[in-house]
């Protein structure tokens, strides 16, 4: 059984900065690609970034890309993900996930239970 286990989340200001962690466990974490999703408060979860298994390729959603960092540490099995310049909209709870490459959440087979981040203006 995978169990994924998100930690880091919080209330920043605005143009502030946090790291996101996921620590996995179950199954070898190298060999799978590994996403983050978020869910604002009355929004569909949605895409923000995901990893393959090497590390060697990422993709982020429009919204992030040049302000989040993606990337993992495949010896502790863990999952980071770095957000600068946070904007009032970064507000959500954020998931890992495990599972192929892509965009959907149909991709991913395994979640965590989330963490709140809060970007305050």
């Amino acid at each position: 059984q995978v169990q994924l286990v998100e930690s880091g989340g919080g209330t920043v200001q605005a143009g502030g900065s946090l790291r996101l962690s996921c620590a996995a466990s179950g199954r070898t974490f190298s060999g799978y690609t590994m996403g983050w999703f978020r869910q604002a408060s009355g929004k569909e979860r949605e895409f923000v970034a995901t990893i393959s298994p090497s590390g060697g390729t990422t993709d982020y959603a429009d919204s992030v890309k040049g302000r989040f960092t993606i990337s993992r540490d495949n010896a502790k099995s863990i999952l980071y993900l770095q957000m600068n310049s946070l904007e009032p909209e970064d507000t959500a709870v954020y998931y890992c996930a495990q599972g192929r490459w892509g965009r959907s959440s149909a991709a991913f087979f395994y979640w965590g239970e989330g963490t709140l981040v809060t970007v305050s203006s």
